[in-house]
């Protein structure tokens, strides 16, 4: 016993400088990809100020370049614009470029496709900036895509493979047969905790859009005031309600509120992990406003998701854009092990009451 309890803290120290060893080293300059961006664009722009919030910083971006002569000395995000088309041979030799990104939205002229031909075949990596965002910040830019995009791209990559979706609806029961007894221990308890402070109503219906547009009604808990919409009108929830009660917060930070939706997932209405799914009337607002929000129904909705787990609830149109960029990430990327991923790091959030 003695041994054992040497070896974990061991274990647990060495593993800790190991980590403290890499982030100092193989973070450092000269061990990270050398990146030149082309295009000083507003697409370009964007890209590096979302990657000013990652730390440690994924690659290291040694400059821009761009066709349009008034951008040539100037900078992006602290970042220089070097040069156009024609000095991509020599910054890829004086830099030591590795890799570059292609942050163009409109159309490329020729001479700068045949430098990055030419770039490739002396063996850097070419990435369009789409596709390095999605793998740097885990979401897709909704703002920067294609019009066809959702054609070209989305609706071919989100076909999985055949034993993915059986498989998923057989845990799925599984699941749901799993929190009913759970939602089955607790719920006098709850139901007794929501009384005493505000009186009934213990839980409440709502209409939701489901996979392909059906709706169904979701039961949850009641974790706000009665009438927390007096004039009808459909509000998102956001982190730190004013209209949410004691216990409400407390049932949102542990996400025990969402357990009645397990018998929607016994159901088929819904599953495990999926977009959360969300009101009519908010879906038909954001339509006018987010580009591809009516992407999210080709998935079945989910208790919790790619987005809950990395965002949280969004109470704005920016919001719920960021939120359907961790959506349609997952929708493409969707797989086993994603989502056992969440499923584990929702069960964190829930112990460590960081749910909203």
């Amino acid at each position: 016993r003695l041994g054992m309890f040497y070896f974990l803290i061991l274990a647990v120290l060495l593993t800790l400088i190991w980590r403290i060893t890499y982030i100092q080293v193989f973070t450092g300059s000269a061990f990270m990809r050398r990146v030149l961006l082309v295009g000083a664009g507003e697409s370009g722009r964007m890209f590096l100020e979302e990657l000013a919030g990652i730390e440690p910083q994924p690659f290291l971006i040694v400059g821009l370049i761009d066709d349009d002569a008034l951008k040539h000395g100037s900078s992006v995000s602290g970042y220089a614009v070097l040069g156009d088309n024609s000095s991509l041979p020599k910054l890829i030799e004086h830099e030591d470029v590795s890799d570059i990104i292609v942050a163009i939205t409109g159309t490329m002229n020729g001479d700068m496709f045949r430098a990055l031909l030419d770039a490739q075949e002396q063996g850097v990596e070419i990435t369009r900036m789409p596709a390095a965002y999605e793998e740097v910040l885990g979401r897709v830019p909704i703002n920067y895509l294609e019009s066809d995009w959702l054609l070209r791209s989305f609706v071919d990559e989100v076909r999985v493979s055949g034993l993915y979706l059986p498989t998923k609806r057989v845990v799925d029961i599984v699941g749901a047969l799993v929190g009913t007894s759970v939602l089955a221990l607790l719920a006098p308890w709850v139901a007794l905790a929501i009384v005493l402070e505000t009186g009934r109503p213990v839980m409440y219906s709502q209409t939701r859009l489901g996979q392909g547009a059906l709706q169904y009604r979701v039961l949850k808990f009641r974790t706000m005031v009665a009438d927390a919409e007096p004039d009808g009108k459909a509000e998102m929830a956001v982190r730190n309600d004013p209209r949410a009660t004691r216990i409400g917060r407390l049932l949102r930070r542990t996400y025990i509120d969402e357990l009645p939706q397990f018998w929607n997932v016994l159901r088929g209405e819904m599953s495990l992990v999926g977009p959360r799914p969300e009101r009519p009337e908010l879906v038909e607002d954001y339509e006018s406003y987010v580009p591809f929000y009516r992407a999210r129904i080709l998935a079945k909705p989910g208790i919790t998701g790619w987005a809950q787990v990395n965002y949280g609830k969004g109470a704005s149109v920016h919001g719920a854009a960021e939120k359907l960029e961790y959506d349609l990430y997952y929708i493409k990327h969707r797989g086993a092990w994603m989502d056992i991923w969440i499923i584990l790091r929702t069960i964190g959030n829930g112990f460590g009451l960081r749910g909203i």
